[in-house]
């Protein structure tokens, strides 16, 4: 009796162009981990496709299951499925074929995995779930509840988007530790040369900048874990951030600066009005989107705003800006004082959303007009006017007195702040040095 396998390679001569075609193409794909979206609920497995050598298609194969949907957390299941992963992929490489028989294959698989260190599935779930066990008895608590719980104590602590932007961090953290190290799933088990490894690959895919932001957040939830005792040291903050090249918005000479005014006075009134907030009131991008039409008393010439610092701020609105404000009195005290439809209209759109909206619109308006690079942006037009106050006001006193002033107008907190904010900016030039030479 013929096995399946010698029916398949059985020569024909109608078949023959069809075998030969398959030969340059893969038998298989990669095998893959269905998680349903994180949902515990639905059922998780691995699954792949295999070429059919009778019509030379790729046909998805029946899912393996395993022990996977007993575990009850998404890091028993991934571990899991990660050997089952592994394993298939290794046993495809090796010649395993579902169109064949595979008897003899299994057979000397098993005697190899004998003779070496793996471990059959069975044995294999109960080592994971012996661990867990141990791990329990130690106070064991896993890396996703730890982080989930880090989450939670963190809301209402930062911003919406801040904390948005620490899931995501965290979940790119994660993404890597199932795949670098799957049989990790106690946060005391993470430790710092982990850690190091983590960033660094985030540096070599991305930047130093974005390996230093992620070293920033991820140090900030690992304090939360030891100050409620979840874990016994934050090492993260003893890995030191690289150097960086800092992002650079460059300031706008007179000219550029007075062209962009002009046509967009011909153009575009509100993006012009948008780019007023940030030059006369020095306020950033991120801020005029967060004005709300209660926040301006016209009565008062003030405005309030939720700065960098997340503290409630209030500001003078200085005549030159006051005097281009449309009359607010009619509108709806909640709604966003900057809308894509005009001042004061009903927007329903996340913080980021509206900053992308006005950073696109002035991309559309103005840098594709005037040809401008990635070193100029809304960001620039801060930068220019302070410079070009912070110069006006050195002519008639000393620099301390004239940084004295501008702390108040720019909402520096401190000297050394706005000194280097200055130096980053080069506001400050030495006077003609002629003489000296």
């Amino acid at each position: 009796m013929l096995y399946i396998h010698e029916l398949v390679t059985l020569e024909c001569q109608n078949e023959h162009d069809l075998e030969h075609n398959l030969e340059h193409k893969p038998k298989f794909t990669e095998p893959k981990i269905f998680d349903a979206k994180g949902d515990l609920n639905k059922r998780w497995y691995v699954y792949f496709s295999y070429r059919n050598p009778k019509t030379g298609k790729l046909k998805r194969m029946k899912n393996i299951y395993g022990k996977t949907n007993r575990f009850k957390t998404k890091e028993e299941r991934y571990t899991i499925l990660n050997l089952y992963k592994k394993r298939l992929l290794k046993f495809l490489k090796e010649g395993y074929s579902p169109f064949e028989d595979n008897t003899e294959l299994y057979q000397t698989q098993v005697r190899k995995n004998n003779n070496i260190h793996s471990v059959s599935e069975e044995s294999q779930t109960v080592v994971v779930k012996k661990k867990q066990d141990e791990n329990y008895n130690e106070g064991f608590i896993s890396i996703q509840n730890a982080f989930d719980k880090a989450i939670l104590l963190k809301t209402n602590v930062v911003s919406t988007t801040t904390l948005t932007d620490y899931q995501s961090r965290i979940n790119k953290f994660l993404e890597w530790l199932n795949e670098y190290h799957p049989m990790i799933i106690d946060i005391n088990k993470v430790d710092r040369k982990m850690m190091v490894e983590f960033l660094n690959s985030v540096q070599l895919k991305t930047s130093a900048r974005n390996r230093n932001n992620y070293r920033t957040v991820l140090s900030s939830i690992f304090q939360i874990l030891e100050d409620n005792e979840l874990i016994v040291k934050n090492f993260v903050k003893s890995i030191k951030p690289i150097k960086s090249q800092p992002k650079r918005h460059k300031t706008y000479s007179s000219n550029e600066q007075q062209a962009i005014f002009e046509y967009l006075d011909k153009n575009d009134n509100l993006l012009l009005l948008f780019i007023k907030f940030i030059s006369y009131n020095f306020l950033r991008p991120i801020e005029v989107c967060r004005l709300r039409v209660k926040d301006i008393d016209i009565s008062q010439k003030t405005l309030q705003f939720q700065a960098k610092n997340k503290v409630l701020k209030t500001k003078i609105i200085p005549d030159i800006l006051l005097n281009e404000l449309p009359d607010l009195k009619a509108l709806n005290g909640d709604h966003f004082l900057f809308t894509p439809q005009g001042i004061g209209k009903d927007w329903e759109a996340k913080l980021s959303n509206r900053r992308d909206h006005f950073s696109k619109r002035f991309k559309t308006v103005i840098k594709d007009h005037f040809n401008l690079n990635e070193n100029y942006g809304l960001y620039s037009f801060r930068h220019t006017f302070i410079t070009k106050i912070y110069r006006a006001m050195v002519k008639q006193s000393s620099p301390f007195e004239a940084k004295s002033k501008l702390m108040q107008i720019t909402g520096h907190t401190t000297m050394a702040a706005l000194e280097k904010y200055l130096r980053d900016i080069d506001a400050e030039l030495p006077e003609d040095y002629s003489e000296l030479l």
